[in-house]
């Protein structure tokens, strides 16, 4: 079998999957003038996304590949699925700068160079694109070890390292931080941070903006996870020693670490799992939602009944906070059954939004008509 692969979606064929998907949507639950519908499915387990100059939606898929996602006929499914690599490790973290494709695994990040021009010249018995290792010898705990990559407009590349563990001290700094790669160097972005697995740049103040996932065991109601916000680099947000606004930690709480601590500049309630974020700059919706904040929220594992499993919008003012929080997409979670877990979302060139499901392996498209 050739290591490189096209694969076309039949719809007749997977009647019975297509059943399953139609279920999921009719559970949906979003504000009037919306439409949701599949953009993509048969995934393995998608996470991040990132739209190419010409349309292409890539995006990492936890089950090993980075995948490209061609919609041929421009009718708001992809028609064409073309794997750019594979044989990964977790590679949920992608990001796009200057036409380079730039992809993640738990302990290394790599870059395929001209990645649509390479896709322009596509050919069904071609050879992987080659791809460049940029960074190495990351920590490689699976605990945690998922990656969100994001470029700033100067071409510096953040990402995250999670906490190996629910709760712990470690003598690798790089544990619990946002990290940026810059001019050959990594220097530390956020430090405290549990496990972010979303961020992004306001596209006003270009301030990072993150989500971090409270820990567990402290029972259903705490603490909670957060949303944060960086205004200089290196500051701290708790972890381990306190979590959210106020919930100092049974075990470590007691320990002066000599930071000052950043709290959240919204708490999103305990166990509902942030792992994407995406800043509104297009202009398809309604005026209301331009620069908001939308937040996926991926749903619990460590509550008694199930929290999470939605989407939010978050209006944030001239100052970067938080002004108002809402429900923007719920239903994949209904009388206490999942149907999906909802898991990063992006805001294509067109002003739709895209939203990547792990459990339904599918990819929502949002789109909105007054």
């Amino acid at each position: 079998m050739n290591k490189n692969k096209i694969l076309t979606f039949n719809f007749v064929c997977l009647f019975l999957s297509s059943f399953i998907y139609s279920q999921n949507l009719d559970d949906l639950v979003i504000d009037p003038g919306f439409k949701i519908s599949i953009f993509a499915k048969d995934l393995l387990a998608p996470r991040q996304m990132v739209e190419g100059e010409n349309g292409t939606i890539f995006v990492g898929e936890r089950g090993g590949q980075i995948s490209a996602l061609i919609d041929s006929d421009l009718n708001g499914q992809a028609d064409l699925k073309i794997i750019v690599a594979n044989d990964l490790t977790y590679s949920t973290g992608i990001s796009l700068f200057k036409g380079d494709l730039y992809f993640s695994e738990i302990s290394k990040i790599w870059k395929i160079e001209n990645i649509e021009e390479w896709l322009s010249n596509y050919n069904i018995d071609a050879n992987l694109p080659k791809k460049i290792l940029v960074v190495d010898n990351l920590p490689d705990d699976k605990w945690h070890g998922w990656k969100w990559l994001k470029h700033d407009h100067e071409g510096s590349l953040y990402f995250n390292i999670g906490a190996p563990c629910n709760i712990c001290l470690s003598k690798n700094p790089q544990y619990a931080s946002i990290l940026k790669y810059q001019d050959g160097q990594l220097k530390y972005v956020a430090k405290g941070v549990r496990n972010s697995v979303g961020f992004d740049f306001h596209p006003i103040s270009k301030k990072l903006f993150f989500t971090d996932n409270g820990r567990d065991w402290l029972g259903d109601d705490l603490p909670s996870c957060e949303l944060n916000r960086v205004d200089f680099d290196g500051q701290f947000f708790g972890y381990p020693y306190k979590h959210a606004s106020d919930v100092i930690d049974p075990e470590f709480g007691h320990i002066n670490p000599g930071y000052d601590f950043v709290d959240p500049i919204l708490e999103l309630g305990a166990h509902v799992a942030p792992t994407g974020v995406s800043f509104y700059d297009a202009d398809m919706f309604p005026e209301k939602m331009k620069n908001n904040l939308f937040i996926v929220l991926h749903g619990s594992w460590n509550a008694t009944d199930k929290v999470g499993y939605k989407v939010i919008r978050v209006a944030i003012d001239e100052n970067g906070n938080a002004m108002s929080s809402t429900d923007f997409i719920s239903g994949w979670l209904k009388n206490g059954k999942v149907s999906g877990r909802p898991s990063a979302p992006m805001v294509r060139n067109d002003g739709s939004l895209l939203i990547s499901d792990d459990k339904a392996n599918v990819i929502y498209q949002v789109t909105y008509q007054d």
